[in-house]
């Protein structure tokens, strides 16, 4: 007879690890870092290189020091980095965006325990941080030519909407933003790949984006525009899917993206900021506790039991 072994949870195990899953996520960024060379220059690879440099370094050297187990090559940093400096203006100084790399990495993830303890998304709280601490820098935007000026969402905010770009041009990124953010057809060809690889699901990016979308056509906002600005796309796809910081089941994934649309029109329509995407998606990290809960799937014939 057979020796019955008995062992701890979980039961069911994956070839699919964290360091595919980034990996991942990864190659679904490369047509938005592309499209940022293509669209404000070499500048933009330099920005990125900053970023992920000093993510994985801070990792590496948090753990050195703490005694803690090596997690540099499950490719997590590496993502944070990319994601970071998508957030940001391409002419920021670069030692701003080491301290937003630093700041992502060791406050926001190692502090609170390392990858999957983290309460919120280290790029969209760094970059919160960075626009308190560097406003002028981190607002100052570089169009494709190379000329500073407003962007789509401050001249909507500003009563100016003749200035706005084309819908082609909106579509190609060619207009002023954070490096990558502005190219769409990028952002979605990411987004595809990673729902096509089950990274992640459709509940989230669409309730988000939907979202926005109605209330945009009930208040008359320039929905396509609404769209197609700011960190709308790649905050609905690569940082309200997020794994650690997001729910887990099907009606909390789209309580979240409802969410986060609610409190990014609220703020894009009546709050003083013309982009909300990065709040909102903190806001509602903090509720992803709740949200899992109230939506946990109880067990078949089971019931509460408090």
């Amino acid at each position: 007879m057979n020796k019955l072994i008995s062992s701890s949870s979980p039961h069911i195990t994956s070839p699919r690890t964290t360091q595919k899953i980034m990996r991942d996520v990864l190659i679904a960024l490369i047509p938005a870092g592309v499209a940022s060379v293509i669209i404000f220059g070499l500048r933009s690879l330099l920005v990125i290189g900053v970023c992920v440099l000093v993510c994985v370094v801070s990792e590496w050297a948090f753990e050195k020091i703490c005694k803690k187990d090596n997690t540099v090559f499950d490719l997590s940093a590496v993502v944070t980095g990319v994601l970071l400096a998508y957030n940001l203006p391409v002419s920021i100084p670069l030692w701003q965006a080491a301290f937003g790399s630093l700041f992502a990495i060791v406050v926001v993830k190692q502090l609170f325990g390392g990858i999957g303890q983290n309460f919120a998304n280290p790029a969209i709280t760094a970059r919160i941080v960075m626009l308190i601490a560097f406003s002028k820098t981190m607002t100052s935007w570089t169009f494709p030519d190379g000329v500073s000026s407003a962007t789509p969402l401050s001249l909507m905010s500003g009563g100016n909407p003749e200035a706005l770009p084309s819908y082609t041009d909106m579509l190609f990124g060619l207009h002023g933003g954070c490096l990558g953010e502005t190219c769409i057809i990028a952002l979605l060809a990411g987004g595809i790949y990673l729902i096509a690889r089950k990274v992640i699901t459709w509940h989230t990016p669409v309730a988000f984006i939907g979202t926005v979308l109605i209330m945009s056509l009930i208040f008359d906002k320039a929905p396509l525009y609404q769209l197609m600005s700011g960190g709308l796309v790649i905050g609905a796809f690569f940082m309200a899917t997020d794994y650690a910081t997001t729910p887990c089941t099907k009606w909390g994934k789209i309580i979240f993206g409802i969410g986060c649309g609610l409190v990014t029109v609220l703020i894009r329509f009546w709050g003083a900021s013309p982009e909300g995407v990065s709040y909102s998606i903190l806001l509602m990290n903090i509720f992803t506790p709740y949200i899992s809960r109230l939506t946990q799937p109880k067990p078949l014939a089971g019931g509460d039991r408090r």
